[in-house]
């Protein structure tokens, strides 16, 4: 349901996301406004709708990023191995050593707040993860008897690579993106939340629960709704990652 409102904003969202439409400080379920307005005017629930999409296909993109990236070093490392294995790990290990998120925020704050620079930046510090995992499944799965059956009966490394290793290795990839899409949910709206997100007034879920944050005591459904529609979108897409690992285990 939440990946269908994200999708469908444009058709259920009943008021422009960046135009004022109600009164500031509208309380929720008055004047038409379904979750109230912020301190300009702006509806809520529009802005909400369009701030879900926002961080949908921004988990998605950097999930991408991250398994196509990560998922070839892996898997070149995992087949090739020797010392080609060694320099891309040891990459990888600095990647891993560097502290993700302050890494992105240097790299935000360089370039300038917007949506692209804040998907570039956590693409760049997401993708070692999917490289050692892809890389262990790959070095599990060549230790195994039909790969040397494969071997023997004249299967090249291309053929073992992408015909026996890789299609055991993608239930793996599969289950770890999907539960990474919580994590980059809270990660997206973190950066927004820190004004390195999109500029105002575009509708970000973490940026509108940090503008509200000083209207919590007196307006609190200004920073609420926002807030509460990340909670139920990293619950819902670990619930959905925990669901999918146990229907791959059962296979």
């Amino acid at each position: 349901m939440l990946v269908l409102a994200g999708i469908f904003a444009p058709l259920i969202a009943p008021y422009n996301p960046i135009v004022p439409s109600g009164i500031p400080f509208t309380p929720p379920l008055t004047g038409g406004h379904l979750m109230g307005t912020d301190e300009i005017g702006f509806d809520i629930f529009s802005r909400v709708l369009y701030g879900l999409r926002t961080s949908l296909v921004g988990a998605v993109v950097v999930v991408t990023s991250g398994v196509v990236i990560g998922g070839t070093v892996g898997l070149v490392a995992g087949v090739v191995g020797g010392w080609v294995d060694t320099v891309l790990m040891r990459i990888t290990d600095l990647f891993l050593a560097l502290p993700g998120p302050v890494l992105a925020i240097a790299f935000v704050a360089a370039l300038g707040p917007s949506e692209f620079h804040t998907l570039l930046a956590v693409a760049i510090v997401w993708w070692p993860f999917y490289a050692r995992i892809m890389r262990g499944e790959i070095r599990a799965l060549a230790a195994r008897p039909h790969l040397e059956a494969a071997r023997l009966a004249g299967a090249g490394p291309y053929r073992r690579a992408f015909r026996h290793l890789l299609p055991g290795a993608v239930p793996a990839i599969v289950v770890t993106a999907s539960l990474d899409v919580g994590n980059l949910v809270l990660t997206l709206a973190g950066l927004s939340f820190l004004g390195l997100g999109a500029p105002a007034p575009a509708p970000e879920l973490g940026a509108m629960a940090a503008r509200g944050l000083q209207f919590l005591l007196q307006e609190w459904w200004v920073p609420v709704m926002p807030a509460l529609v990340v909670f139920l979108l990293t619950m819902a897409s670990n619930l959905s990652g925990d669901g999918l690992n146990n229907a791959m285990s059962d296979k």
